[in-house]
């Protein structure tokens, strides 16, 4: 077996071939092109195992060289220590200890997702995208009205007819400043209905839309949440209980202990972003639409803190949303099991 470190990079891809011993075999670099991997591929001793660091070019690459590789992993590039802290660090020198890592099985491996759900995942992103568009379009025209000096209702301004309204009837807005909010208005208008056109194609996915169903039988599971679920989630299986679950959605703060010390630290930064968001903005509204969820944001907020009230909601919430994923059945309260059982 030969292994087989990576340096990706956008124009170009650093590698070092490695026996078992240790030994390089040969190293150098390679055009980042599918062509030019091919013909580099033809080349390589056989069998051979290879790794690299995640990046925003490693999915293509992992789909091209998946096929002809006996082994191929992705390392995680917070863990790779010996790499970010190193006195000397270039390219080639990075390829050979990602070989090192591999070969001596110390790499820090992190789960790469299969095709078909990071394809989906790039949608759901690039709606969260447009999302945060529309919010600062929106903003921007609040910003126009108010240095013009214009009053308005902040509660309609958003609504199309009043908008309409506003500019036809209000003569405070100059005719420099009414092409820039009718542009901004469109681009707003613009942005959600592709939005919208991107959340139905998800729901109605032939992948998706079974386990998107289940999901959403539980209270409070809307669709954007139950989609972040599934594709940032991806194999639920993966993950071995519950709490490796609350820490990859970044629900709980880091572990600083020592003998017999432990300190309490804020969220950890090592987390799944867009599950934390999604998350935690779903668990604030959750009490008002579910029984179960309101008595345990109670139960934590008589502790004096409404903000830990909200992650105990987001956790449990993650319980469930864990418990059902797993199980491939759809949500059903205790009360309900119990008469069902009767």
């Amino acid at each position: 077996m030969h292994y087989i470190g990576l340096d990706v990079h956008k124009k170009t891809i650093s590698y070092c071939v490695k026996d078992v011993s240790g030994q390089v075999h040969s190293e150098g670099t390679v055009p980042a092109t599918r062509a030019a991997l091919d013909l580099w591929m033809k080349a390589l001793p056989q069998p051979w195992a290879a790794a690299m660091e995640a990046t925003i070019f490693t999915g293509w690459i992992y789909d091209h060289l998946q096929p002809h590789a006996a082994e191929l992993k992705v390392a995680h590039p917070l863990m790779l220590r010996a790499i970010a802290l190193a006195k000397k660090k270039n390219d080639r020198m990075d390829a050979s200890k990602i070989a090192d890592g591999l070969r001596c099985n110390f790499l820090p491996e992190c789960h790469m997702a299969s095709t078909a759900i990071r394809e989906r995942r790039q949608t759901l992103r690039y709606r969260n995208l447009l999302v945060r568009q529309a919010v600062q379009m929106k903003n921007r025209i609040s910003g126009l009205l108010m240095e013009s000096g214009v009053s308005y209702n902040k509660q309609r301004l958003h609504k199309v007819g009043y908008f309409r309204e506003l500019l036809a009837s209000n003569r405070e807005i100059t005719e420099r400043v009414r092409p820039l909010l009718k542009l901004s208005r469109e681009s707003v208008d613009r942005l959600q209905k592709t939005e919208g056109a991107l959340v139905r194609a998800l729901c109605r996915d032939p992948e998706l839309v079974e386990r998107i169903e289940r999901l959403r039988t539980i209270p409070a599971i809307g669709p954007i949440t139950a989609l972040t679920w599934a594709l940032e989630i991806g194999d639920v299986k993966r993950f071995p209980s519950l709490k490796h679950v609350i820490s990859y959605c970044g629900l709980c703060g880091d572990e600083r202990s020592s003998a017999d010390i432990a300190k309490r630290t804020p969220l950890s930064k090592q987390r799944n972003k867009y599950l934390q968001r999604v998350l935690v903005e779903a668990a604030k509204l959750a009490p008002r639409h579910s029984a179960d969820f309101a008595l345990v944001y109670e139960k934590e907020k008589q502790k004096g803190n409404a903000n830990r009230a909200t992650l105990a909601v987001a956790r449990k919430m993650a319980a469930y949303l864990l418990a059902v994923d797993r199980r491939e059945r759809a949500f059903v309260t205790l009360g309900d099991h119990r008469q069902a059982a009767a």
